[in-house]
């Protein structure tokens, strides 16, 4: 005996035969995806702020190969910029975005964050030394115009990620600095 239902139709278009356990097997399925659709959809529901949260703090940026000059501090760097008209100088500072590292030299606040900042800058140094592939994210100008904010790409290695993993930074987007003389 053959069941007739328009959810058969796929099964006998196939040279399948559909009866009531056919159905059965069907309106089960559809009942099972319904709740994978379900959990799914509340995860991304959930996910959302989250998301949205972490875009509000990254910046869509373009990225260059580049030549880096020289190791400002531990999260500015300067590239070659022969693209900036006369009488400009031809380079640029980035000062990579979302990151804090501790000042050095009389900027710093106490002989800790001064010593904090050296080792932030030798650790950039030598990033950038030992790197044969060497890019720029240009995201936006700095709030003190001058620099770029971005991020520095080491063969294939955000310097952002490597600061902050290596302890050298801190994240920072703008909020109140935490000192690094605690």
């Amino acid at each position: 005996m053959r069941y007739n239902s328009h959810r058969c139709n796929q099964f006998v278009q196939y040279g399948l035969k559909c009866n009531i356990l056919t159905e059965q097997y069907l309106e089960q399925e559809l009942a099972h995806n319904k709740k994978d659709d379900m959990k799914k959809l509340l995860i991304i529901a959930l996910m959302v702020p989250f998301i949205a949260f972490a875009q509000g703090k990254q910046k869509p940026g373009v990225t260059y190969d580049t030549v880096l000059t020289r190791v400002i501090d531990g999260d500015t760097v300067a590239f070659q910029a022969n693209f900036l008209p006369d009488p400009l100088k031809k380079e640029l500072s980035i000062r990579v975005f979302g990151v804090d590292t501790p000042e050095k030299g009389h900027r710093a606040m106490c002989p800790s964050e001064a010593a904090r900042g050296e080792a932030a800058t030798a650790f950039t140094k030598e990033a950038v030394n030992a790197s044969t592939k060497r890019q720029v994210v240009l995201m936006d100008w700095d709030k003190y115009g001058g620099r770029v904010l971005g991020d520095v790409i080491l063969d294939g290695k955000s310097l952002r990620q490597m600061l902050i993993t290596s302890g050298y930074a801190r994240e920072y987007y703008g909020e109140a600095k935490q000192s690094w003389c605690n």
